[in-house]
């Protein structure tokens, strides 16, 4: 059979189109790898154990996979769950352990330098570098100190500390200080910011702690109110209803008001033991066990303050209690937890936020039980506000943390 004319043309139109869509198959045939085949069944993982045959045969293939491939791996942890996460640096130790100490320096470099990537695959890119070029780890470091992983900017900043260290060896005690104080404007990490600001003060300069964490230092407080059998804290009381400062409510013992507090602690505490002493005791009465100043009981207040934000956009209120406690910003409730002296420390509880520019009012309401041991008498919160990385975000009005110098 013959074809001619438009005939023709439609014929070779058509075998046109089959083969191009036949190279464009095989292109992406080409361009498909196994790794990049196997890693959603990796990212699909959970908790509850959904999809961990899959994973299983996804992380025989990645761990089988060429060296080559670890920055792709790599870049898979942006957002994995925890679960998959250790999927996936269970492949990656797979893949280093045959390689023989051959990895793909500059690449994973590269992937490093971008800020973009989860921190946990950053740090990690890092840390395999250091293992086959030490060299280029440590030049790597001098770059690091400002880095949004936590992680990195430590190490980063630990090299700075070191610095200083050998020169206030040295007698150069300028140059030493200098150093620290650049360490310290760049440290997230609470032990590391304390030991800096130890170094600082040893050299005669100065340290504000509370500025540098950003803790809220001048509030206003009301109470006390009952918290009979631990009742107070899923009791909602007028505070929690609608703020008014010129306000009065009926409180445990009487009618109570909001009055201004200011905390001078350098960690931000606010004692609500010094705010709210307990009565005097009977003359008769029995010292308290273990000698300590017992606090009143059975009791809660609510602190206040508004926060001038400079900008609109995410934060993290960072809280350390001991005590029960409700967080609300501007109105909206943010996390809580009924639990009873578990220890107080810098950082406890972390709760992403979002602010908005101008007045943030931001209000805790802090519970204290029946317990009578003397490790149940604080009664006191510490708050800070900061971005994910920790560093605080100073108000616009700069009044919510007083200047101060040691």
């Amino acid at each position: 059979m013959t074809f001619q004319g438009p005939l023709l043309a439609r014929v070779r139109g058509r075998a046109m189109l089959l083969v191009g869509s036949l190279a464009g198959l095989m292109v992406q045939s080409a361009l498909a790898s196994p790794v990049s085949d196997a890693l959603p069944a990796i990212r699909q993982v959970d908790h509850e154990g959904q999809g961990n045959a899959a994973a299983a045969r996804a992380w025989k293939v990645l761990a089988a996979a060429d060296a080559s491939a670890l920055p792709e791996i790599l870049a898979a942890m942006d957002g994995a769950n925890p679960l998959a996460a250790n999927w996936l640096r269970a492949a990656i130790d797979g893949i280093v352990s045959k390689a023989s100490g051959r990895l793909p320096v500059d690449a994973l470099v590269a992937f490093l330098a971008e800020t973009r990537h989860d921190p946990r695959g950053r740090r990690l890119a890092f840390d395999l570098v250091q293992g086959a070029d030490p060299a280029r780890a440590e030049q790597l470091l001098d770059g690091m100190i400002e880095d949004p992983s936590v992680e990195l900017r430590r190490d980063a900043v630990a090299k700075v500390i070191a610095r200083a260290g050998v020169l206030q060896a040295e007698g150069k005690k300028d140059e030493a200080l200098v150093a620290y104080q650049q360490a310290f404007a760049a440290s997230r990490t609470v032990g590391q910011i304390q030991t800096l600001a130890a170094a600082i003060r040893e050299l005669g300069g100065a340290v504000d702690l509370a500025r540098h964490f950003g803790f809220l230092t001048r509030w206003q407080v009301a109470g006390p109110f009952d918290n009979t059998g631990k009742e107070g804290f899923a009791a909602v009381l007028p505070p929690e209803k609608f703020f008014d400062l010129k306000a009065t409510y009926d409180g445990k013992e009487g009618k109570v008001s909001w009055q201004a507090i200011e905390t001078t602690d350098e960690y931000g505490m606010v004692n609500l033991n010094i705010t709210y002493p307990p009565p005097p005791p009977p003359a008769d009465a029995k010292p308290a066990e273990g000698g300590s100043k017992e606090g009143i009981k059975e009791v809660l207040a609510y602190a206040a303050t508004e926060f001038e934000s400079p900008l609109a956009g995410p934060a993290e209120i960072r809280i350390g209690t001991g005590n029960a406690w409700k967080v609300w910003v501007n109105g909206q409730p943010v996390f809580g937890r009924d639990e009873y002296h578990r220890g107080t420390e810098i950082d406890q509880y972390r709760m992403p936020v979002v602010l908005k520019k101008g007045p943030n009012q931001i209000l805790i309401k802090l519970c204290q039980d029946e317990q009578r041991k003397p490790w149940t008498t604080e009664w006191e919160f510490q708050l800070r506000l900061c971005d994910e990385v920790g560093t605080a975000i100073l108000p616009a009005d700069g009044v919510a943390t007083q200047e101060r110098s040691q």
